[in-house]
């Protein structure tokens, strides 16, 4: 009997979160189909094709209880050795088809091993920015040394700065990154005593470059928690000039913040290993953003990012572990400016990075970006800042005074924790429509611009088929059903619905709706929506009861999960307050707007640094009306809160009432319209 013969193993897959139990000595590949992992394979299991590469995660992981060691997998194979040599494979990949599970296993799932790999939304809004750079260029001509003149090459440049750029204030004791003297004498003398300098703050030298240049570029990056965006700026013009997206490499570690703060507490050195892989994506984004336009990244000069607390943290290479529980302490909560090389970052020699300032240990640069994209502080209109994600910040005030908190929504409006969800990617279920008296739905994927009752529908989608429903489609087939009466206020399915349509199928002891063939919204879907938009609108709550309003003026939807739900859908389902649905609208990454802004306005920097310290934290995790509010949350749109703007544009179902129903004998209990 073989050592593996007849024991079972667990094993995680990321980022999908898809889990399951196999015999031992399965292999990854096989493991991945028959959980429905989106693991790609053209060759049979063969090790030719190469596309089956994953990267195994080691550590203790307390969310999926699993300890995973580099022992519970088998050894690189002869056919994997091969593959290697002729074609490389990446630091600490295997091939998924030569990979066998001996013990439990954690395996991440690259997007490039994805077939319908996710779509990150990665464009910068258009946007009128005020341009006031922080590094100016100066093109100079520098008076030659000679025998009579013992004055340095750097002074005589400083002279020459302020000789022929009198009116740009340029300071009398200018200063020189000690790399540009490293090249200063060899650009002077290559450009024939004519060069191009790079000037930080009208003090600082920070390059040099012989003869006439024209552009310098900068980089605004967004870490999300699940995704990462970097928009290329023209320091000069504010021109964006290339925009790239990527999934963020930390989600193997942890689909949420917590399940990240948790591996780090669990296995000493993990904060290091989230550190190392998030800067490398940053890399990643420079290398990227500046190929698209025929640059490279040594000619980035600055660097502004945004992120929640945990991300700010770990890119600057701090442990995150006091902000996982109380008081949630931050190590900086101001600004930060750093020598990008000091984050081992691969850029211009003399570039630097700039980090927005942290609000309080939940509530991170990211939405202090969101805040200056949107400055709710110089508005008279009370206004409500939602950053929708795993967990979603709030900012509620106005000129006079500004609250914020952040709520944990969790996951599943991401697509996650539901049965048949998935993130964003090709053949995604995004849009949903539902009959109110046939009960039939229609729907749109993504990657096709037909509805699927329009003609040519089944032939557009052939290439990729449904694969599942990402969260804005969740969302939408969730407020249909409570529309077309599907779904009572209090989530539950209305079994008695079954008679009429096939559409309402028993599922042990509740109901499911089918939405298709391949994707279902069964009753747990319903429940796990309902936690994260009960936290969501309980959150929003708390801030209106401490600022002392009954109701908003306007509500803005930002992040880029927010830009792509429908208002009227998410106020259907009670997500935000009720309000002028005319005065609801998605302002897509407003937090990447606000690393822009930051990135090309010297001005803004101050200016949101002075902000934040204004910004009152409400911490949700110790109000004891939180779970009050969480509680009358759970309804849809609510329990107890009239929506009267709602009502107004949509026509509502009226509120069930439970009656008494005999059937075979059995007293239960049934909703119908009264």
């Amino acid at each position: 009997m073989s050592e593996t013969e007849g024991r079972s193993v667990n094993v995680v897959f990321t980022p999908s979160g898809k889990r399951g139990r196999f015999d031992a000595g399965t292999s990854v590949l096989e493991a991945a189909r028959k959980l429905g992992v989106d693991l790609d394979s053209v060759c049979g299991g063969r090790a030719i094709c190469g596309r089956c590469q994953v990267k195994p995660s080691f550590g203790a992981f307390a969310k999926f209880q699993i300890t995973a060691t580099a022992e519970g997998l088998n050894a690189q194979t002869p056919s994997e050795a091969r593959y290697a040599e002729k074609r490389g494979l990446g630091d600490g990949r295997r091939l998924g088809c030569n990979l066998a599970l001996l013990a439990d296993a954690v395996i991440d799932v690259p997007a490039e091993s994805q077939v319908h790999r996710q779509i990150v939304r990665k464009r910068a809004e258009a946007r009128d920015i005020e341009i006031v750079p922080v590094v100016h260029l100066h093109y100079v001509e520098v008076r030659q040394p000679d025998m009579h003149d013992p004055s340095g090459d750097f002074r005589r440049l400083c002279e020459s700065l302020r000789e022929q750029w009198p009116d740009w204030g340029i300071a009398e004791d200018v200063r020189c990154d000690i790399a540009v003297l490293s090249y200063l004498q060899k650009a002077l003398r290559e450009g024939d005593w004519k060069v191009t300098v790079a000037l930080r703050d009208d003090d600082q030298v920070v390059a040099v470059w012989a003869g006439f240049r024209e552009r310098i570029y900068g980089l605004a990056v967004d870490i999300g928690s699940t995704t990462m965006s970097g928009h290329l700026c023209d320091l000069r013009t504010g021109e964006v000039l290339s925009s790239v997206g990527v999934m963020n490499p930390q989600i193997r570690f942890g689909e949420d913040l917590m399940s990240r703060v948790s591996y780090v507490m669990m296995n000493p050195g993990g904060e290091e290993e989230m550190t190392r892989v998030v800067r490398e994506a940053v890399n990643h984004l420079a290398a990227q953003t500046t190929a698209e336009i025929g640059a490279g990244p040594d000619e980035i000069l600055d660097l502004v990012f945004v992120g929640n607390p945990i991300m700010h943290h770990l890119m600057l290479g701090i442990d995150p572990i006091e902000l996982g529980g109380a008081p949630f302490a931050l190590a900086i909560d101001t600004a930060v400016e750093v020598w990008a090389s000091e984050l081992d970052l691969h850029l211009h020699t003399g570039a630097r990075v700039y980090a927005l300032p942290c609000i309080a240990g939940h509530v991170g640069a990211d939405t202090a970006g969101v805040v200056l994209s949107e400055s709710p502080h110089l508005q008279d209109e009370m206004t409500l800042l939602v950053d929708v994600g795993t967990n979603a910040e709030m900012v509620l005030g106005n000129r006079k005074r500004l609250l914020a908190c952040s709520s944990p929504t969790g996951p599943a409006f991401e697509g996650a924790q539901i049965m048949h969800g998935q993130r964003a990617a090709a053949g995604a279920i995004e849009r949903v429509r539902i009959d109110r008296e046939t009960l039939e739905p229609r729907f749109k994927v993504i990657g096709c611009e037909l509805w699927s009752n329009e003609e040519g529908f089944d032939k557009a989608t052939a290439g990729h088929g449904i694969t599942g429903i990402c969260g804005s489609g969740i969302i939408e087939a969730i407020a249909e059903m409570y529309l077309a009466g599907v779904v009572d206020s209090s989530g539950v399915i209305r079994g008695e619905l079954a008679d009429r349509t096939p559409r309402v199928i028993a599922d042990h002891r509740t109901f499911s709706y089918k939405l298709t063939e391949e994707v279902w919204v069964i009753q747990p879907d319903i429940r796990a929506i309902q936690l994260a938009k009960a936290a969501l609108h309980a959150g929003a709550k708390l801030l209106m009861e401490r600022m002392g309003v009954a109701e908003v003026d306007r509500v803005i939807l930002a992040g880029a999960f927010g830009s792509h739900i429908d208002v009227t859908h998410a106020m259907v389902l009670g997500m935000i307050p009720d309000c002028d649905l005319s005065r609801v609208w998605s302002v897509g990454n407003a937090a990447g707007t606000g690393a822009r802004i930051a990135l090309l306005n010297k001005s803004a920097r101050g200016e949101i640094e002075r902000v934040v310290r204004r910004i009152e934290k409400v911490e949700t995790a110790v109000e004891p009306r939180f779970q009050e509010h969480f509680v009358d949350a759970m309804a849809f749109p609510h329990k107890t809160d009239p929506y009267p703007n709602l009502a107004r544009a949509v026509d509502l179902p009226e509120a069930p009432v439970a009656v008494a129903v005999e059937d075979g004998g059995r007293r239960r209990r049934r909703s119908r319209r009264g």
